[in-house]
């Protein structure tokens, strides 16, 4: 049986193969933001009653034209006349306030529930695992916390409250005419299939086409933010105008779809004008016979035709809404597309508490992982070993082998299909996430700096870390020299992804914040990588000393940098293959030897 939820996995090759064609046929998915509404219900309910006032009192301006006529004009009252101006002005009063108050309220309300919505959407991103960011485009999901929740944000700040307005009037006015003129009222209800038609016919239209459109818009968004992430890479290449073509297609696609939304959003809007006043002419060409005749009074007649009139408006009005919910629907779906993401690694109901202070022990037992992107291809096969405390071990083996695998089931960004990971004797599927990885410092071959200053990117390895700890750290990892001589020193912005240094101050930088962190787990990933020989020889002494008491998994390409390890694992294919100090694992011979003579010289 399938799941109605979809999975991060199958969320991506969704959104591709459906990208350009709406999912449903309706307005249904608009009640998935029902919920968003529940907390404000009495926002809802005075901007309800405001609605209804400027909906109701254009009516009763309707019946007090028939008076004023009949009674006003036809009696020669200048009496009348007086009250009918002070009931007029009376209400324009009253009409006034009520639809500041309608404004202001669904105005805020719109306001809010995109900032929800836009707060709900972040909230679920950062529960996702990382596996859901390998396919997914970043550009199409910032394309839905943006681009569609401001489609919400004009379809409930404004453009709902006027429509129900319109409805309101659409009904009101209705029965306010066949109370005036049943004859003309049934010569008005066999007009409506000729309205009602091509609303539906094109409406359908337009929300395919806002579908597409709003896919489009996001395809521009992924293109652009990859180009900006690149550019030196672009430049470098002179890459330039193949992008301007690219982006320009991509700009021009987005267009040609907005272009057809918008003549299919006229067509529908002039088709429902054109018929609707043919149709009021129609009526005023009857009803004026019928006076003539004496069959009504002149009151009657204009009362019927004011409310015509606010008929039509009413009908054109919601036309227009019906193309803009047709917008709002494809964005919800949209939006909802990534709401509805069930992650794959989710945390424990009753997570089992972390001992205090953690110890850094770590066991891999009977482990086989398979990528869901690869279910037929093992990333590791039934991995069995153990890590003690303070203990340094070093996992060696070709590109492919599973190393850096080792270290996303060790963080759980994804749960092994068999087998069990521990961490300080606890299977760490039944703790909860930030209690188990608080015991964890991370320091990636390719480290993430954010678009901020060195205080914020090395304090982001400890919350609430002082000045001082996060300048011992840099110390510690011999940033604290480069991060001094910048022109506001730990206060320069380090630019975009840290454009503005070099690829080993990066690493140093990140470097820092697992030393800020204070871990009893250190895992490195190729640490050192980055950094020329005189970097590498100051942070292999700042880990010497980091790396007292301290259990640390090293992955490593260089071999020189694991020579001194307590342990060394040798992985090829998913699976170890040999286990030793770096002695006794080049006199073995292997693969570990293999590696060892590739990189040493032969007579070490």
């Amino acid at each position: 049986m399938r799941t109605s939820i979809p999975t991060e996995a199958s969320m991506n090759t969704q959104s591709d193969r459906n990208s350009d064609q709406p999912r449903q046929k309706n307005l249904r998915v608009l009640r998935q933001l029902f919920p968003y509404l529940r907390p404000y219900r009495a926002i809802v309910a005075g901007a309800g009653l405001a609605l209804a006032l400027t909906a109701l009192i254009p009516l009763s301006i309707g019946y007090g034209l028939r008076a004023m006529i009949d009674q006003g004009f036809a009696a020669s009252d200048p009496a009348m006349l007086d009250r009918s101006l002070l009931g007029l002005l009376g209400l324009i009063v009253v009409m006034a306030a009520a639809t500041f108050a309608r404004f202001s309220l669904v105005a805020w309300l719109g306001e809010r529930i995109v900032a929800d919505l836009r707060r709900a959407m972040y909230d679920h991103i950062l529960r996702l695992s990382p596996a859901y960011f390998e396919t997914a485009r970043s550009g199409d999901i910032l394309a839905r916390i943006t681009a569609d929740t401001s489609v919400l944000q004009v379809v409930v700040g404004s453009s709902l409250s006027g429509g129900a307005r319109n409805i309101l009037i659409l009904i009101g006015g209705t029965i306010m005419m066949m109370l005036t003129s049943a004859q003309l009222s049934g010569l008005m209800a066999l007009m409506i299939p000729l309205i009602v038609v091509p609303i539906v016919f094109l409406g359908r239209r337009v929300r395919m086409l806002s579908r597409a459109s709003q896919d489009k818009i996001a395809d521009v968004n992924v293109y652009a933010e990859e180009t900006i992430h690149g550019i030196r890479t672009v430049q470098a290449f002179g890459h330039e105008l193949f992008d301007r073509l690219r982006f320009t297609a991509h700009v021009e696609g987005a267009l040609s779809v907005a272009m057809r939304r918008i003549h299919a959003r006229a067509w529908l809007t002039a088709l429902v004008i054109f018929l609707v006043f043919s149709s009021i002419g129609i009526i005023l060409w009857t009803g004026g016979h019928a006076v003539l005749r004496g069959e009504l009074s002149a009151g009657q007649l204009v009362s019927f035709s004011f409310f015509s009139v606010l008929v039509a408006g009413a009908v054109g009005a919601v036309s227009e809404l019906v193309g803009d919910l047709q917008r709002a629907a494809g964005a919800t779906e949209r939006i909802f597309d990534l709401l509805n993401v069930a992650p794959t690694v989710v945390a424990p109901l009753k997570p089992v508490p972390m001992p205090v202070p953690g110890r850094g022990e770590v066991q891999f037992e009977n482990v086989t992982f398979r990528y869901p992107a690869q279910p037929d291809h093992p990333a590791l096969h039934d991995i069995n070993f153990a890590v003690k405390s303070g203990e340094r071990v070093a996992i060696v083996g070709p590109s492919g082998a599973g190393k850096t695998t080792l270290f996303q089931l060790m963080l759980r960004f994804y749960d092994p299909q068999t087998g069990v990971i521990r961490l300080d004797g606890i299977d760490i599927r039944g703790a909860a996430f930030q209690d188990f990885r608080s015991h964890i410092g991370l320091v990636p071959q390719d480290p993430t700096i954010f678009s901020a200053n060195a205080w914020h990117n090395i304090g982001y390895g400890r919350e609430g870390a002082s000045e001082d700890m996060i300048v011992a750290a840099a110390k510690a990892a011999h940033a604290h020299e480069f991060l001094e001589a910048l022109p506001q020193g730990y206060d320069t912005f380090l630019g975009e992804k840290g454009v503005r240094l070099s690829g080993g101050q990066r690493q140093r930088i990140a470097i820092a914040r697992a030393i800020l962190r204070n871990p009893s787990l250190l895992l490195l990933d190729e640490a050192t990588s980055a950094l020329d020989a005189e970097s590498e020889r100051l942070v292999q002494d700042a880990f010497a000393r980091l790396m007292q008491n301290r259990t640390t998994l090293v992955i490593a390409h260089r071999l020189a940098t694991v020579v001194n390890a307590d342990r060394i694992l040798v992985l090829e294919q998913g699976k170890i293959v040999a286990t030793g100090t770096h002695a006794s694992l080049i006199a073995e011979g292997g693969l570990y030897a293999r590696l060892a003579a590739l990189q040493f010289d032969p007579n070490l």
